[in-house]
């Protein structure tokens, strides 16, 4: 995208908006046309997809800023201070961002980001957690840059209601205030480093075996793996042992966790998704490391089992009878002496695990995601609860190095038929998603993608149950959904990965933690309006390395608000080097 048509030399030194709305500033314009990308004034950030430079240009930029729109030829990334305090907080520094992206941008870099920039990446660790050198009972101090710091943070009260004075000079807050304290803080535009410490917690011996339990094969931390729980634990230091690892869907975030543990070595509490995420946790510590089935239990609705390792589900912490009553099995973080809190896809914790998270500070602390994008835009809590992101590594990366499969998406664009597209015109806003997502005019789409990879190991995956019943029926499949029960589940599932079966209908169910590692086409049919995260877990699925290729369909009814939802729902993707195709069904 070069400039064309306007005058650098204008008589005011400024030169008109371009055709994007980006503006260009004023004054010593150095023109760099070959370079890829514009910065602009209010933090947005426009690449040239097409550009030679552009899979180095998107690297780059994931590190300190967001991914908003990817329209085929021209991405938007937004810069904003979340997304450069966990550059901060990963050792990125102002000089190392601003000469990127003086190096990649067509112009000078407006001064009033470089402000910015300077102003928000300075801002890390001007408020710090300390141990109290006294060590008062229950009492941390807050340790500022400057007496100026000190007085603007004082001086905010949603903040200042935590604060107690400490001497004539100093400030200090309540062991219980550690988080709601960095939250507040956050809020207010002060990320704070804690560096307050940790418990220990009580001692448990992990060690890692040589061999697999299950088929005794050769096991070892692939090299990523280690780097990334060594980049959370820090050696042990106050800085380390809290913080998020971001690892695409099937790269072995579990061995991450197991990792982490082996640091530690202490009591852990993992908390997952579902039944099935427990169940692969402990089957996977049990193989891969000396700990027995006598020392890792799982705490669900159908097992409360409080093991030296604990495997809890997120739901059954937040179970309660009613609205008003209280969340009855919450105290099972506090019940033991846990040195260790895991967080398996950490993008999903609950709100009343915020609230106990917050209260579980001095407890170690490590988020596992995929994507650390949340639809209820908490990624401020999970920084100031869980911990700053520690280590992200391009899901392209892993792809070139062959640790998950090479996959190619495809979204597939269906018409509607039969008058249908006039009942959706007719319909009510909140109707239309619904009406696109159920077209049916989609299963005939569906017959053909089924027919075009029968030898394939298929799921098909949708968010309507009614609609995921027809089509079971249609293709003669299984079906898995929230009303299957356990052990149908776990059959089918293991039918699936023996090849006793190999086309699979399941639910929102699956999009999380389910281990299928020979399962290579996804075929989304309906999904959850623009979830980035969900894009990202269902082509998940299918990213197990494996010697067929991975191919993940998302089919949309055309010109609706579901195909509008489905650039929304590639963001994510989008952003790790993944390029949809879009292939038009005609009409029948």
């Amino acid at each position: 995208m070069v400039c064309q048509g306007h005058t650098f030399n204008s008589p005011e030194n400024s030169i008109p908006a371009g055709p994007s709305g980006w503006s260009i500033p004023k004054k010593s314009m150095h023109v760099r046309p070959d370079n890829p990308l514009i910065v602009q004034g209010d933090g947005k950030v426009l690449v040239e997809t097409k550009h030679p430079r552009y899979e180095e240009t998107r690297d780059f930029l994931g590190r300190f800023a967001e991914l908003e729109a990817s329209p085929e030829h021209l991405h938007t990334y937004r810069i904003n201070p979340l997304s450069l305090w966990n550059a901060a907080s990963a050792g990125m520094n102002t000089s190392e961002i601003v000469g990127g992206l003086r190096e990649l941008s067509k112009f000078d870099i407006p001064p009033t980001m470089l402000e910015q920039i300077t102003e928000t990446i300075d801002k890390y660790g001007l408020v710090k957690l300390v141990p109290h050198p006294e060590d008062p009972d229950g009492m941390i101090r807050i340790q500022f840059a400057s007496g100026f710091v000190a007085k603007l943070v004082s001086g905010d009260a949603s903040m200042r209601e935590f604060m107690l004075e400490d001497g004539r000079r100093h400030w200090m807050i309540g062991k219980g205030h550690r988080g709601i304290f960095k939250q507040r803080a956050l809020q207010a535009g002060w990320p704070v480093e804690d560096l307050a410490g940790f418990l220990p917690g009580a001692p448990l011996e992990i060690v890692l075996r040589d061999t697999m339990l299950g088929n005794g094969k050769p096991f070892g931390v692939r090299h990523y793996q280690a780097e990334a729980a060594s980049r959370w634990y820090q050696d042990g230091r106050p800085s380390g042992g809290c913080g998020v690892v971001v690892l695409a869907c099937g790269a072995g975030k579990t061995i991450v966790g197991i990792e982490s543990m082996r640091h530690i070595q202490t009591k852990t509490l993992i908390l997952a998704t579902n039944q099935a995420a427990v169940n692969q946790w402990v089957r996977e510590i049990i193989d891969k490391t000396h700990l027995t089935a006598d020392q890792v239990g799982a705490y669900t609705g159908k097992t409360k089992e409080l093991k030296p390792v604990t495997v809890a589900t997120y739901q059954i912490l937040t179970w309660r009878r009613s609205k008003d009553a209280e969340f009855e099995h919450l105290h099972l973080f506090e019940d033991e002496d846990w040195g260790l809190l895991i967080y398996d896809e950490v993008h999903l914790l609950p709100a009343p695990v915020f609230g106990a998270t917050s209260a579980l500070q001095a407890r170690r602390r490590l988020g596992l995601t995929a994507t650390l994008v949340r639809e209820d835009g908490r990624e401020g809590d999970v920084f100031s609860l869980v911990g700053p992101k520690r280590y992200d590594l391009p899901w392209q990366m892993l792809q070139q190095d062959g640790f998950i499969a090479e996959t190619s998406c495809t979204e597939v664009r269906v018409p509607f038929q039969n008058g249908a597209r006039e009942r959706y015109e007719r319909a009510e806003e909140r109707q239309k998603f619904r009406l696109a997502s159920d077209n049916p005019a989609k299963l005939k789409v569906l017959d053909t993608l089924v027919d075009r990879h029968r030898d394939d190991n298929i799921l098909v995956i949708g968010t309507y149950v009614d609609q995921l019943e027809r089509i079971a029926k249609r293709l003669r499949a299984p079906l898995i959904t929230g009303k299957t029960p356990h052990d149908e589940r776990d059959k089918l599932f293991d039918d699936f990965r023996t090849g006793r079966i190999n086309l699979l209908v399941v639910s929102k169910v699956a999009n999380f933690s389910i281990d299928l590692p020979d399962a290579n086409v996804a075929i989304q049919i309906s999904g959850t309006f623009g979830s980035r995260q969900e894009e990202a877990q269902r082509l998940g699925r299918i990213l197990r390395p494996k010697k067929k290729e991975a191919r993940f369909y998302t089919v949309v009814t055309q010109d609706t608000k579901e195909q509008d939802f489905a650039m929304k729902r590639q963001l994510f993707l989008t952003e790790q080097g993944y390029r949809y195709h879009i292939e038009e069904h005609p009409h029948h």
